[in-house]
């Protein structure tokens, strides 16, 4: 995958790749100034390994515990 690789800087379809994306998405997401940051070389747009280890980071959602039902039995 990494065979453009460059001190740990991805092209747009490898990092769309690492992080399990569409191209589009990244792009999209870069022209609307959201999503992982971003690194220009020229013309060329480069992803860092570690701005994409952050940002899939901070998108990590960690589920609450559910509650447990209090018995209806008591109410009736």
């Amino acid at each position: 995958m990494m065979k453009n690789k460059i001190d740990g800087f991805l092209t747009v379809r490898e990092a769309a790749a690492y992080l399990g994306l569409a191209m589009v998405t990244l792009n999209k997401w870069r022209i609307q100034g959201t999503g992982p940051n971003h690194c220009h070389f020229g013309y060329a747009v480069r992803y860092s390994l570690r701005d994409l280890d952050t940002y899939a980071q901070r998108c990590k959602i960690t589920p609450k515990p559910r509650r447990k039902r209090q018995a209806m039995s008591a109410a009736v």
